[in-house]
């Protein structure tokens, strides 16, 4: 028995979620309560005990195993949630190998080293000599003390080695002092402080640990006002925000993430109440900041940088770089609702949340699609005689983030406005953009709806497979977990191949939204019942999100060693070559060991045929287990606001029984 299943067999998932929800109560087979994670008054909330399963038939439309709900629950990732789990458990889980170790040892120090720098300087912000910067902070700045505690803002005194010598004191070396980015060494080997003469901001990864700093002149004559630390082993800034730490949880629970351009845009919002803001660490959002947002927390994400030249050419760039990524991941299709802010007054959003805190909401709300705001942006410069090539060279840079996304209402829409902002015919315009749009394959139309009394049919009672399990009619558990292992092992070797599987799941929903965003969503982890299956999902997506590395790569540096048998399992390779590559120094290039080898497949069948096929089951299996438990919520309808759920649990079923009946289609 693998740790995972120990650890489930040992923890009852009822008795643990009620930790977190003491409302659950037992409802039929099934237990049910308000979800923990949106605010709702009728539950909709089930955990199936026979399962070891949750799901969420309301607002969240989330479920998973024991795992998955201490990841969402803590705000863990899969590592952390095993590591806890086991320790309540009473699991013991592999031991690390020395390098592994030595390596986390050497790393767990330096975040010591940079939190301890944190205090310091924190510390040296309440001496007499710092009354001029406090009065910086608190007069010029409007903060609060419970603000400047909550941030830990400090002061870093004029001298060259304040620092040096407080963390020398404690032990650390010049060597690890340099390398935190705290310390800097010139031509001649001198070391000194890189942080001096200011206002000390600390910068924390998503998981709260101080990674570095961000500095404020103090003197007006110093000719850089803000200085960050340097690219180290622990801060990447291009792979941070600032504020996410503290923000996650309201990011999360209002589905709305705003990216401001200043720490003390963030810093100012926070202390207004406003928690779902963060700062983005440059001069434009990069792919991994966009990442870190959507769609894992945020479904929308506003823009509201600076409204200045410097900070309508950030606006600029960070679209450019959500069109690519969106090219290169989703065949263009715009997945995340960007919307674009533009504060009034040419003030930034730190002058008017002290101005107006109270306006913030409804600023807020008056955001622009991207569509209308480069359309207006890009068209401001045309005058009414330009000629036709001066407004075809506006239009083509602009066409593509106009076209991306899937749904055909929206795409037209958009091309009507830049077409009659540039008093031009529409046919022309689509002209253009055809000329400028990549070479695509056809795009077969997803399966036609089945005739009323297939559908009628499947609504009326629950196949006898939902009631009555039968053998054959649906998979067993070991069936089950080798269609999964298959399927994810397909991935594995080929995880180019994900988008091909996701843009087939768009084609089968075709332009009903509701399908898109429901039953005939993106493959993901919840489309693996396994607690490792999910977790290798939830790294192979992450590793389609980087550029840096191979995906077998990335996935060989970053899983846990919970997960390395089953990886080497699911690649079925030679088990001892391939467990002593994960288990050593990760130098190995897995990629270039898999890619020769294909599983084996079908006659007649392509490799994607085979992989949308197992795709497809999987997703079939799920539709019927979370049909079984809307049943029952149906079934165990009493009162009126369970009677309230009981509609939109019907929609949901119709939904399902429909996604179904596409699939088979589409499987047959």
């Amino acid at each position: 028995m693998s740790a995972t299943d120990d650890i489930k067999a040992r923890i009852d998932i009822v008795s643990y979620v009620q930790r977190y929800v003491p409302s659950l109560k037992k409802s039929g087979r099934n237990y049910k309560a308000c979800c923990p994670f949106h605010n709702e008054k009728t539950p909709s909330f089930v955990v199936n005990p026979e399962r070891g399963t949750w799901h969420c038939f309301g607002a969240c439309a989330e479920g998973g195993d024991i795992f998955t709900f201490a990841q969402k629950v803590n705000g863990w990732d899969f590592k952390e949630a095993l590591r806890e789990l086991a320790l309540q458990a009473g699991v013991q889980l592999r031991a690390q190998t020395p390098q592994q170790k030595d390596e986390d040892e050497r790393l767990e120090r330096l975040r010591g080293l940079l939190a301890t720098a944190a205090d310091y300087y924190h510390r040296r912000l309440q001496q007499a000599d710092a009354q001029p910067v406090r009065d910086y902070i608190f007069a010029g700045r409007g903060l609060h003390d419970a603000t400047v505690s909550r941030f830990q803002l400090g002061y870093a005194p004029p001298g060259w080695d304040f620092m040096l010598n407080a963390l020398r004191g404690l032990g650390y070396s010049d060597e690890e002092i340099v390398e935190v980015g705290l310390a800097a060494r010139n031509e001649r080997g001198r070391i000194y402080d890189r942080f001096r003469n200011r206002l000390l901001i600390p910068i924390h990864d998503p998981r709260g640990r101080v990674v570095g700093f961000g500095g404020r002149a103090l003197d007006p004559d110093d000719n850089i006002k803000y200085i960050n630390s340097p690219q180290t082993s622990l801060f990447d800034k291009s792979r941070l925000l600032f504020g996410l730490d503290s923000a996650r949880r309201a990011i999360r629970d209002s589905g709305r993430a705003v990216v401001v351009e200043g720490y003390f845009d963030v810093i100012q919002a926070h202390q207004a109440g406003h928690h779902n803001v963060v700062a983005q660490m440059g001069t434009s959002m990069t792919e991994a900041q966009l990442r870190l947002l959507s769609p894992r927390l945020a479904k929308r994400v506003v823009l509201a940088l600076d409204t200045d030249e410097a900070g309508i050419n950030a606006t600029r760039r960070s679209l450019e770089m959500a069109r690519g990524m969106l090219e290169r991941d989703y065949a263009g299709k715009l997945s995340v609702d960007i919307r674009i802010l533009q504060v009034p007054a040419g003030k930034d959003p730190d002058d008017f949340l002290r101005e107006s805190p109270t306006d913030w909401h409804a600023l807020l709300e008056s955001a622009q699609s991207v569509a209308d705001f480069v359309i207006e942006l890009e068209t401001a410069r045309l005058s009414p005689d330009s000629s036709l090539l001066d407004k075809q060279a506006v239009a083509q840079p602009i066409l593509p983030i106009l076209l991306a996304s899937e749904n055909d209402l929206l795409r037209q829409d958009n091309i009507q406005k830049l077409a009659r902002r540039l008093r031009i015919r529409e046919s022309e315009l689509l002209a253009w953009a055809k000329a400028i749009a990549p070479a695509s394959s056809p795009t077969p139309a997803h399966p036609p709806d089945l005739p009323p009394e297939y559908f009628d049919a499947e609504y009326a009672a629950p196949p006898p497979d939902i009631a009555q399990p039968e053998p054959g009619k649906h998979l067993r558990q070991g069936s089950l977990r080798a269609a999964e292992g298959h399927c994810l092992g397909l991935l594995l070797r080929n995880p180019h191949l994900l988008a091909q599987v996701n843009r087939k799941l768009r084609e089968l929903a075709g332009d009903d939204q509701l399908l898109q965003s429901g039953p005939l969503r993106e493959l993901g982890a919840d489309d693996f019942s396994s607690s490792r299956y999910r977790a290798l999902m939830i790294h192979l997506q992450e590793s389609l999100q980087q550029d840096d590395l191979e995906p077998l790569d990335f996935l060989a540096r970053s899983i846990d060693a919970e997960l390395h048998d089953e990886l080497a399992e699911l690649l079925r390779e030679e088990r001892v070559v391939l467990s002593q590559s994960l288990r050593g120094n990760f130098q190995v290039d897995l990629h270039d060991i898999v890619k020769s080898r294909r599983p084996a497949q079908r006659p007649g069948r392509d490799l994607l045929t085979e992989l949308i096929s197992r795709a497809l089951q999987l997703r079939q299996e799920r539709l019927t287990n979370e049909r079984v438990d809307m049943q029952y919520l149906q079934e165990e309808a009493q009162t009126e606001a369970d009677r309230q759920l009981d509609d939109r649990l019907a929609i949901d079923v119709r939904l399902s029984v429909l996604a179904k009946a596409r699939i088979d289609l589409a499987v047959g």
